[in-house]
C-alpha cells in the first residue's frame, strides 16, 4: 500500500531502530525469521526459462528494486546489508522458477517505479499497491493482498479515533497510498483543526515516532501494522479496523506484459506446490494470501 525510502541504511530491526531514530527504551529483542531461515528449494521450469526477456536470461539474474524498512516484507537482516523479508523470499521463489537469482538492490520507495521504467531495475518488489496511476506506469503482477491499519501507544492514551483524527499528530510514509490518498480524504473534513501530518521516508522512522511519543498514532499496511505490533515490546497495539484492502504488485517495464504472465505462472505453480503459502507461514502474512495471480488486474 505505500511508497518508501530506505532512511537509516544500518536499520537492523524496529527496536534498533527506535534507539538509533529517537533515543527510547528498547522495545525488545526481534523475533523475525532471518535470511538464515530457508524457504523450499524451487526447481526451474524450462517452460518458464524460455520465456525470460533477453537481458535476464544473458546475465543470469533479475535486478530488483526495494525499500528495505518495511518489515516483515522487504527490510535489513542483522548484517545491516542483507534484505530479507516475506516478498524477498517470494521473489527470490519466482526467480529459482526462472533459473536465475535476484539481486536486490536497496532504494528510496518513490524511486523505484521510475527505476523500473528507466532500466535501472528490471523489476520492484516493494509492497507496491496495485493501483490504476501505478498500472499507467508499469506492468504489475498481483502476488498479495494487503489493508491498511492504524496502530497507537499502549491503550490508546490520546484516545485516537482514526475516524476523527482531526488535530492529532500521525505518522506515515511519505509517498504511500495511506500518505497520498487516504490522510488527504480525512484532511478535507478537518476543516482548520487540521491533522498534524508528521511524514518520514521509512516505515522504521514512522513506527519509531509513535513509540517515542513524537506521534500519537500512524497507519500504514495492514501486515507492516501487525509486525511492528509484535515487535514493539508492547508499546503499541492496533486500532481500529483493517479497510481498503487490495492487491500487492510485483513491478515491470510496461512492455513486459509477457514476462508478467510468465511470472503469474510462476506463482500459480508455487502455490501449487505449498512454496507460496509456507513463505507467508514464514513471515505470519498468511492472512493476505490470494489463489489467483493476474497481470494489470482491475484495482481501484
Amino acid at each position: 500500500m505505500k511508497s518508501r525510502t530506505l532512511a537509516l541504511a544500518a536499520s537492523l530491526s524496529i527496536a534498533t531502530l527506535v534507539l538509533s531514530a529517537c533515543g527510547s527504551d528498547s522495545l525488545g529483542t526481534s523475533s523475525a525469521p532471518t535470511a538464515g531461515a530457508p524457504v523450499p528449494s524451487v526447481a526451474a521450469d524450462p517452460a518458464l526459462v524460455a520465456k525470460l526477456p533477453a537481458n535476464i536470461a544473458e546475465s543470469k539474474k533479475i535486478i530488483v528494486g526495494t525499500d528495505a524498512s518495511y518489515a516483515p516484507n522487504e527490510f535489513l537482516d542483522t548484517d545491516g546489508k542483507t534484505v530479507i523479508g516475506a516478498d524477498v523470499d517470494m521473489f527470490n521463489a519466482v526467480a529459482a522458477k526462472f533459473g536465475v537469482t535476484a539481486e536486490w538492490q536497496p532504494s528510496s520507495f518513490d524511486t523505484i517505479i521510475t527505476g523500473v521504467q528507466g532500466k535501472k531495475y528490471d523489476a520492484g518488489v516493494s509492497s507496491f499497491t496495485i493501483n490504476a496511476k501505478r498500472m499507467e506506469q508499469v506492468t504489475m503482477v498481483s502476488y498479495l493482498n494487503a489493508g491498511t491499519q492504524w496502530a497507537t501507544a499502549k491503550g490508546n492514551p490520546k484516545n485516537i479515533d482514526p475516524e476523527n483524527a482531526c488535530g492529532m499528530t500521525i505518522a506515515v510514509q511519505t509517498g504511500t497510498v495511506q500518505d497520498e490518498d487516504d490522510l488527504p480524504v480525512r484532511q478535507e473534513k478537518c476543516g482548520d483543526n487540521k491533522i498534524n501530518v508528521l511524514q518520514f521516508e521509512g516505515q522504521d522512522q514512522a513506527t519509531a515516532a509513535v513509540v517515542s511519543g513524537r506521534a500519537d498514532a500512524m497507519l500504514a499496511d495492514s501486515p507492516i501494522v501487525a509486525y511492528a505490533v509484535k515487535q514493539s515490546g508492547d508499546k503499541l497495539e492496533t486500532l481500529g479496523d483493517i479497510y481498503d484492502a487490495a492487491p500487492y504488485g510485483f513491478v515491470l517495464p510496461k512492455d513486459q506484459a509477457e514476462f508478467g504472465a510468465a511470472i503469474a505462472e510462476a506463482l500459480t505453480q508455487l502455490k501449487a506446490d505449498g512454496t507460496y503459502d509456507k513463505v507467508l507461514e514464514k513471515w505470519g502474512t498468511e492472512q493476505g494470501g490470494i489463489d489467483k495471480f493476474e497481470v494489470n488486474p482491475t484495482a481501484g
